[in-house]
């Protein structure tokens, strides 16, 4: 990244869909014929991936909802304002009146109106390790969800089905951790300082050997908070005068960074080729608006998995397009790194990808290591600039130690360095558990979004009244679920996000299967009927037309 006229010549064509499909028997969305570009080799990979379209009267009922909602929303303002309605919500002062709103009402009015009455779904207290059960204190609402009580009661052994457990590390103490525990007696619990200072311990070198070990590069740099990976190291690779191509459903974090970094950018469809071959083929013919000079560098900003789809990002197309048009890539494997590939090294094991036509790694210790943090890996020259230039090494306070030593522990473990082969078993055990789950809820008729290997697993819902009724239906069978809805999704496709782990049983699959097969019954959201998406630019490449 350091030098920006580095990029090696793509040595192969790139295969679309199509081309494929006319060769091979398709299934769901196609077989999609990824081509790798390492030496003369081609590499065939199965993309099955399901992107399924709702029938019209649950997209009418859903946008009717929502405007039943929101003329209510209005009307109950219009009593607040007249002072007819108690208003709870964030107000000005009575001797603020002459000062500029603090709180913009306008913004906070799907906040208000519509996510308040179902807001009892989000925050729940958890009291205890987030392994494949939990404990969940009980609170209760006497002012319609504005504000909330505890009973005192805890619902002992809910299901997890939420937390990003995919190798199920994250759990109480056992005899394994007790390296951890070494840690955390000689070193405590912080640092104190950031990494240029007094901040880098022999610890945060040795995890970094490991990533850089584990990855198979040349070298990697560790930081305490995986958001702030992305956001504070993107504005030190790219700045003004700079590109960036960003996948229209990248996490906010790689946005922010994006923003953050001064850099043009310009967004393509979510694991469309076609799109993004054309914003790279006019950055390289027109260059710069107005100047038209050439771009400094040109940043690729992708996801492994993307954690509201469900999908697995198309890297061996992406890397040939990166190849052939001299652009960088930078891959975000905060949910695939340990969770896919045959030893859970990510999209790059996924795919079977040479790690040196990835420019920059980053990933986070959150999800399959059971700990926090992320890290930036790559060529040597690559980390060396990041750590004198990267906002987060000089100034956020260093990963603390007994969470690094969480790492080694877990990473040592995936990788064999134990002496067990309990790394692989498990990661072996959630692509079984992947699987398994998904196959289920197709055939039980409930439309499931994204890829059939990614233990993402979105089930759409789309309406908020079904929304809140499906949380609140679960959790009275001890299951634990996330909802999601806008704005983290679009308007129309609230669901719930199921995070299957490698330390979830047969058994509490079943349950929650069986309990999911009476709740779709119950509130009639096994809308399934295997029709294709509508949204072409999203999930068929070959249907999309070019836009100027």
């Amino acid at each position: 990244m350091v030098d920006p006229g580095g990029g090696a010549i793509c040595n192969g064509t790139l295969h679309n869909q199509s081309d494929h499909c006319h060769r091979k028997n398709c299934t769901k969305n196609g077989m999609v014929k990824e081509a790798q570009q390492n030496g003369n080799s081609n590499f065939y990979k199965p993309m099955v991936e399901s992107f399924e379209e709702a029938p019209l009267h649950v997209m009418v009922f859903t946008y009717l909802g929502y405007g039943i909602g929101t003329l209510f929303g209005y009307l109950r303002d219009f009593l607040r304002n007249w002072g007819i309605e108690k208003c709870n919500a964030a107000i000005e002062r009575e001797k603020q009146k002459d000062f500029v709103p603090l709180y913009q009402s306008f913004e906070s009015f799907y906040t208000r109106n519509l996510y308040m009455r179902i807001r009892d779904n989000w925050n729940r207290p958890i009291c205890s390790a987030p392994g494949p059960l939990f404990d969940v204190m009980e609170r209760v609402s006497d002012d319609y969800n504005w504000t909330f009580r505890f009973t005192g009661r805890i619902i002992k052994n809910v299901i997890n089905m939420g937390s990003y457990n995919f190798l199920g590390l994250a759990a109480k103490y056992d005899e394994s951790m007790k390296t951890v525990k070494d840690v955390l007696e000689t070193y405590g619990l912080g640092v104190g300082s950031t990494r240029h200072e007094m901040g880098t311990l022999d610890k945060h070198k040795e995890l970094e050997d490991l990533v850089a070990k584990f990855l198979n590069v040349e070298a990697a740099m560790v930081f305490g908070m995986g958001f702030a990976t992305n956001s504070m190291n993107i504005p030190a690779l790219v700045g003004k005068g700079c590109l960036i191509l960003s996948d229209e459903l990248n996490h906010a974090s790689l946005v922010l960074g994006a923003r953050l970094s001064g850099a043009t950018i310009r967004i393509f469809k979510h694991n469309n080729m076609q799109s993004l071959e054309k914003l790279l083929r006019d950055a390289v013919i027109y260059g710069q608006p107005r100047t038209r000079r050439a771009w400094k560098k040109i940043l690729i900003l992708v996801e492994g998995i993307y954690s509201m789809e469900g999908s697995i990002a198309r890297l061996s197309q992406i890397v040939a397009l990166k190849k052939k048009y001299k652009a960088y890539l930078y891959v975000d494997e905060a949910h695939s790194i340990g969770s896919v590939g045959p030893t859970g090294r990510g999209v790059m094991e996924y795919f079977a990808m040479d790690p040196r036509d990835i420019d920059v790694f980053m990933g986070t210790f959150t999800k399959s290591f059971g700990a926090s943090g992320g890290y930036i890996a790559g060529r040597k020259d690559l980390v060396d600039y990041l750590r004198a230039h990267s906002h987060s090494a000089a100034y956020a306070t260093s990963m603390s130690p007994p969470i690094a030593e969480q790492v080694i522990r877990a990473m040592k473990l995936i990788m064999g360095l134990d002496g067990t082969t309990q790394g692989l078993q498990r990661v072996q055990q959630l692509a079984e558990n992947t699987r398994y789950f998904r196959q289920r809820l197709s055939e039980m008729g409930f439309i499931i979004y994204g890829n059939e290997e990614s233990p993402v697993v979105p089930l759409l819902l789309y309406m908020p009244a079904k929304v809140a009724a499906f949380a609140r239906h679960l959790l009275k069978r001890k299951i634990g679920v996330v909802v999601v809805g806008f704005p983290a999704t679009p308007l129309a496709e609230a669901r719930a996000r199921f995070c299957v782990s490698a330390a979830h049983t047969r058994e509490m699959l079943d349950a929650v299967l069986e309990a999911l097969d009476e709740m779709g019954d119950l509130l009639h959201v096994k809308y399934s009927r295997n029709r294709k998406s509508a949204r072409p630019e999203l999930y068929d490449e070959t249907s999309f037309e070019l836009e100027d």
